[in-house]
């Protein structure tokens, strides 16, 4: 089935220890779409500029990426993220942020967007995320996304949007920033209670946790000789996660783990490389190799 996603598409320019890029593609949705469209299709809905450079037009295509609700503001600048990272890459440090376009995005959903039977929510302002979800129709998983910012700015209207969706995804430091536990444990209880079916905490570098009322799965991490740009890699689990979900045949808890395994493989490749380099470089045999490496490496 199809998944439909709605976030950010950016220009970064990056700094680490090992090298340094400028004005790659990046963004949530660019991540989310790439990722995902290994397991199904997608269609991406972001805003841009009209200096987004046609090689990241082109590249969407190639990967089947349905980009009908890609808007191009005649005359405006896409959206731009600086950072730099140390030898922790776990720690972004933002040099600059230009929304420019994306400051004042507003999702229109396409007619045959709005049957998508998967939706993806990137990390924007939950009040948007609520518009999106009020044009959908039907949708049988509804996934959303978070980050700290709105965590402090709009507390209100994200626990609002909890209450309409199946899958809540955040990192370790936001579930304890919204909920105020220093334990895990205790804070996907108390998201739980918010709304969402299951909520699934990314730990970076140490794993991630998938939380449910009744059961409770813990997803190691992948060891990597090579790390090179983190950037993205929590939007690359996403699409993962969601992607292998639309071709599942159901949404039980073996899918799901099933689905975490594979989204933690993706997010893998990402951070070997910069920007979408690696996830573009690599085909569906690769993916299953590592799979089959992670099921070696927790068997006991």
């Amino acid at each position: 089935m199809s998944v439909l996603v709605v976030g950010s598409v950016a220009l970064d320019t990056i700094k680490t220890p090992l090298a340094d890029v400028r004005d790659v593609l990046g963004g949530s949705a660019s991540y989310f779409s790439v990722s995902a469209s290994f397991f199904s299709p997608v269609s991406l809905v972001a805003v841009v500029g009209s200096d987004f450079p046609q090689k990241y037009i082109r590249l969407f295509k190639k990967r089947g990426i349905d980009i009908r609700g890609l808007e191009t503001v005649k005359g405006g600048r896409t959206f731009r993220w600086q950072g730099r990272y140390g030898w922790d890459f776990n720690d972004a440090k933002t040099i600059a942020t230009h929304l420019n376009v994306f400051a004042s995005f507003d999702p229109g959903i396409i007619k045959e967007h709005r049957l998508s039977k998967f939706v993806f929510l990137a990390n924007i302002d939950p009040e948007l995320q609520q518009k999106v979800l009020a044009q959908v129709k039907n949708p049988r998983l509804v996934v959303s996304d978070t980050m700290n910012y709105w965590i402090e700015q709009k507390p209100k209207s994200l626990k609002k949007l909890l209450k309409k969706i199946d899958i809540f995804l955040l990192n370790d430091l936001e579930a304890r920033q919204l909920t105020g536990r220093t334990n895990l444990l205790k804070a996907a209880g108390d998201l739980l209670k918010l709304g969402p079916k299951r909520v699934i905490v990314k730990k970076g570098e140490h794993g991630a946790l998938l939380f449910s009322k009744n059961s409770l799965f813990c997803m190691p991490a992948f060891l990597l000789e090579n790390v090179y740009d983190p950037t993205g890699a929590g939007d690359t689990f996403a699409g993962g996660f969601v992607g292998y979900l639309a071709k599942a045949k159901s949404l039980n808890e073996r899918t799901l783990r099933r689905a975490m395994v594979y989204a933690s493989t993706m997010a893998t490749f990402a951070v070997e490389d910069f920007s979408l380099k690696r996830l573009l470089s690599i085909r569906r045999g690769d993916i299953e190799r590592r799979v089959r490496q992670f099921r070696m490496l927790t068997s006991f």
